[in-house]
């Protein structure tokens, strides 16, 4: 079926239903940003690919609300759906709960798959809708409709172990049961992917690009309970989650054991789904708030910050040889977006402990470059040949750490117009890499910092500069981040963080320039403790793109010592015209 299909398909469940709009989230049952293929309902429906982003179908309109980081890609792919798009966070775009009010009969009956809606959603919805005696029902509508969907994996979990950790389950859960008696809670449920594999020291391959597996956890002040599919638990899994005395049932008992626990004040999480808060609103206290692994996963300890410094160079070495055999071939030989990052894949394969990558190469040419998550397909991307702009997006999972890193260059002359723009958000990131702030500091405080040279040219980007990385995770990991938003999460000491401005002429080029960075202290003075980053990627930007008199002398030097440490970490892995192409490119401005 076509999207229009699909869509004329969920109208007739609805009017079955006697539903008046149908809200389709980017979800799956642990509110994760990239879902298992069973879970991808937003883009079966609509065609829409991008990690965020959500629908609205009524009787006789639907719409798309996404961010800006998709609103060059959303109306590619949403093209002849009849699904409009509504720029999210725009001036002029309608908050979607008021354009539902707005466009539903009085007395009217709004669904969602409970499921696949967040309590933090749900909540606003129902004090939103019920103000107006608009009803809120719980009705997963799609699976009458998308019937041919996938199944949950069956791939391995295994462990992630304390050598590369650096902290035991044992110890792991003990400072969660702290923090549990701390809130006076007696129960406390885990649903987030990436916090329950951090927590028990596991991973999986559940979901494409993120070492994770479908599973719950609760926690009490004696026991420890995983709900996961017990089948694909490797023997060393099990013996590790025996000697730290977590039991283990299957994953679908969790919503029957929550029926069950009764008289008990429950710690969950409001981004948690709104099945987990049905299934326990009787006769339980809850405490809303944040999972407290969630931002002890965020400060990396010594061992997984050393597991960042060694899968770097690795990742360094991949970029180099990937670079200059692109570079040498492009215009000799047949390729494009699609074959270009399956080659920068096998690159990284020849590294130690590599296990995929952390999420789809975005290979963007000429104009693609400023789709800023563009996704080439296998089938009809961009040929790629040497006369013109390219940004390149990627990253690798390692048994250490994850990495994520752009560059972006052009063949040949480039334009005066398009070296000016590339200095502009390369000299951003120098900027933020350079800085040296207080303890206390928020990410919005430090955004700025790396908007300010686009800002004085009247130019900006429309998505974060930063974003948290897994260790061995996701590539994506909050709290903190470092965006315009107001998130009030402190940089804290270990947390990592990209580093990545950008600016975007549409139809035209895109250009990004990403490094990932690592909060240390830097000093404590009279005025209080300060902090600064330690850059962890190491990959040389290209020289021949950077109008040099738009940096300061404080920024070029920061370049010549960034080169400096590029050469000393990645020069011994590296030999022939592949060194000698890396050295030239490493030279001081």
């Amino acid at each position: 079926m076509t999207s229009k299909e699909k869509v004329a398909a969920l109208r007739e469940e609805m009017q079955k239903n006697n539903v008046d709009a149908f809200i389709i989230y980017s979800a799956d049952p642990h509110m994760s940003e990239y879902l298992p293929e069973e879970w991808q309902e937003r883009a079966w429906l609509s065609g829409f690919l991008g990690s965020a982003g959500f629908v609205v179908v009524t009787k006789d309109k639907a719409g798309l609300w996404t961010d800006g980081r998709y609103f060059t890609q959303a109306p590619i792919e949403l093209a002849g759906s009849g699904i409009d798009l509504f720029k999210d966070g725009m001036e002029g775009t309608p908050n979607y709960i008021d354009w539902i009010i707005s466009e539903i009969p009085v007395s009217g009956k709004v669904a969602v798959n409970a499921l696949a809606t967040s309590h933090a959603n749900w909540e606003l919805l129902f004090e939103k809708l019920n103000a107006k005696n608009i009803t809120l029902v719980d009705n997963a509508l799609l699976k009458n409709v998308w019937k041919e969907r996938g199944e949950a994996s069956k791939n391995p979990i295994y462990t992630h172990p304390v050598e590369r950790a650096g902290k035991s389950v044992v110890d792991k859960i003990a400072a969660i049961r702290q923090k549990m008696e701390s809130l006076e809670v007696t129960v406390h449920v885990i649903s987030s992917l990436d916090d329950v594999a951090w927590t028990l020291n596991l991973r999986g391959s559940d979901v494409e690009s993120n070492p994770v597996f479908l599973g719950y956890i609760i926690i009490t002040k004696n026991d420890a309970i995983l709900f996961t599919g017990l089948e694909k638990m490797e023997v060393e899994a099990r013996k590790q989650m025996d000697e730290a005395w977590v039991k283990m049932m299957p994953y679908e008992e969790f919503y029957n054991h929550l029926r069950t626990i009764k008289n008990e004040k429950v710690l969950v999480s409001p981004n948690s789904n709104q099945s987990i808060f049905e299934a326990l609103k009787i006769g339980n206290e809850f405490v809303k708030a944040a999972v407290p692994g969630n931002l002890m996963k965020a400060q990396k300890n010594e061992t997984e910050l050393e597991g960042f410094r060694k899968v770097m160079v690795r990742d360094g070495v991949a970029m180099v040889k990937f670079l200059y055999w692109l570079t040498h071939n492009a215009g000799k030989e047949t390729m494009n977006e699609y074959s270009i990052g399956q080659k920068l894949k096998g690159f990284r394969a020849e590294g130690e402990n590599f296990v995929g990558e952390s999420f789809g190469s975005i290979v963007g040419y000429k104009d693609n470059g400023a789709i800023m998550h563009y996704s080439a397909k296998k089938e009809g991307s961009k040929d790629v040949t040497n006369d013109a702009t390219i940004l390149v997006d990627s990253g690798g999972q390692y048994l250490e750490g994850t990495t994520d890193i752009t560059r972006t260059f052009a063949w040949g002359t480039a334009s005066e117009e398009f070296k000016t723009n590339s200095t502009l958000v390369l000299q951003g990131l120098i900027r933020l890499s350079m800085v040296k702030f207080p303890k206390g500091t928020r990410g919005v405080q430090l955004d700025a910092i790396a908007r300010l040279p686009l800002w004085m040219n009247g130019k900006d980007f429309n998505h974060g500069t930063g974003h948290g990385v897994g260790s061995f995770m996701n590539v994506h990991e909050g709290p903190q981040n470092i965006r315009k938003d107001l998130n009030p999460q402190e940089l804290l000491v270990g947390m990592v963080c990209s580093n990545e401005p950008g600016y975007y002429v549409e139809g035209e080029y895109g250009i990004r320039h990403e490094n990932l960075i690592a909060v240390k202290e830097s000093e404590t003075t009279t005025s209080g403790t300060f902090y600064e980053f330690e850059t962890l990627t190491f990959c040389p930007f290209f020289k021949d793109t950077i109008a040099k008199e738009i940096l300061s002398v404080e920024e070029i030097n920061w370049l010549n010592d960034y080169h400096r440490t590029c050469e000393e970490k990645l020069a011994p892995h590296l030999e022939g015209e592949v060194k000698e192409w890396f050295l030239e490119l490493v030279k001081p401005l």
